[in-house]
């Protein structure tokens, strides 16, 4: 697999206005959050996105999957990236396309009349930040604007799916209708393979593309309150990305006896899968520590762990790290659209993660820097 700037890679998620600003515990606090969390805004939380713009607040597009979404249209040719979601009628959508015009992301979005566009207020104290989301328009998301005639032929087109577990909360329709397609184009091309074996014709002939279905865990409180849906995914991922954080969460609420992030890992990449052609690659990251890679045995033996080592920057260097993971998997898929192999790709991972912290908010530098292993 190539990229040659045909949209090869499809995201999927909540488009949001990240509002970010420097805080303190007081203000943490005064909204009742911890300093390194994400949850979803409930009524007592509505006052934080004027008190973040009365602190000079920095305005990002952002949302989990679009910060990956513009890390990996970073790191590949133009024209690679299309990101979907749901936004309002307003300015700060207006906000959102034009960042991503800025660094060549396609964007197909659904307007909706009624919502505003969603915002993610960021509280940034010392190198943890806090983010609390008021989903908004992002939340009324439907499949049926990613079957339309605009959006479904881009999703034939894609190579990759990528979609960050936030969505779990929105459209878990839409998730599976893009891990299901993965599935059925895989088994296309799987049966051909059988004919062709069979047949006197040995030349493989694809019955179209296959397809990689890669999902994040996102935060805690997705396989800690949204078990059932995240679950539903579990047999369609060729992928699976989350932190140690997110992992552990994962295994206390699945009844799994252990702390370990190996066996955590393990554990998910042996899960029961649906395309058996592509044995399940789990990846668990751990800020400084090395990156965790679990993968599955195609006979059913027992998962291969790797260890990945970060790209070691100093603690002067680092500004910001939200969307630190966001820009570690946007390396990571920019390596998987070019066909890299694993080492490459969770190295591109590293080297994209150390760019971002070394800027304010999911950033990356321009001019625009080249990956070179």
């Amino acid at each position: 697999m190539a990229s040659g700037g045909q949209y090869e890679l499809l995201c999927l998620e909540n488009p949001l206005l990240d509002i970010q600003a420097k805080g303190d515990e007081a203000l943490l606090q005064k909204y009742g959050l911890k300093a390194n969390d994400a949850i979803l805004a409930e009524e007592k939380h509505m006052g934080i996105y004027d008190d973040l713009l009365s602190r000079d607040a920095k305005l990002i597009a952002g949302g989990a999957a679009q910060n990956t979404a513009r890390g990996a249209q970073y790191a590949l040719p133009p024209n690679s990236v299309v990101y979907v979601g749901c936004v309002g009628r307003d300015k700060s959508a207006e906000t959102l396309e034009s960042a991503a015009r800025a660094v060549g992301l396609k964007v197909a979005y659904r307007y909706d009349d009624t919502q505003p566009t969603g915002r993610c207020g960021v509280v940034i104290t010392g190198h943890d930040r806090s983010m609390c989301t008021d989903l908004a328009a992002a939340n009324c998301y439907k499949v049926e604007h990613l079957k339309s005639a605009e959006v479904w032929p881009l999703v034939e087109a894609a190579q990759v799916y990528y979609v960050g577990g936030f969505h779990l909360t929105v459209s878990p329709e839409a998730i599976m209708a893009l891990a299901e397609e993965a599935a059925a184009k895989n088994k296309d091309v799987e049966d051909r393979r059988l004919q062709g074996a069979e047949g006197m014709v040995l030349t493989c002939v694809h019955v179209g593309r296959e397809q990689i279905f890669m999902l994040s865990l996102s935060a805690p409180f997705i396989p800690e309150f949204f078990k059932d849906p995240l679950d539903q995914t579990a047999p369609y991922w060729d992928y699976i990305v989350g932190n140690e954080t997110e992992a552990l969460t994962y295994a206390k609420s699945h009844g799994l006896s252990t702390t370990s992030i190996p066996e955590i890992a393990s554990h998910l990449a042996s899960l029961p899968k649906k395309n058996t052609q592509r044995p399940r690659t789990a990846i668990v990251t751990q800020g400084t520590d090395p990156t965790i890679v679990a993968l599955a045995d195609a006979a059913g033996g027992k998962p291969t762990i790797k260890e990945f080592p970060v790209h070691a920057i100093s603690k002067a260097e680092i500004t910001d790290t939200n969307g630190a993971g966001d820009a570690f998997a946007g390396g990571f898929l920019a390596g998987i659209v070019q066909g890299k192999s694993l080492e490459t790709a969770v190295d591109m991972g590293h080297w994209l993660a150390s760019l971002s912290i070394r800027e304010l908010g999911p950033s990356y530098p321009f001019p625009k820097k080249t990956y070179g292993a």
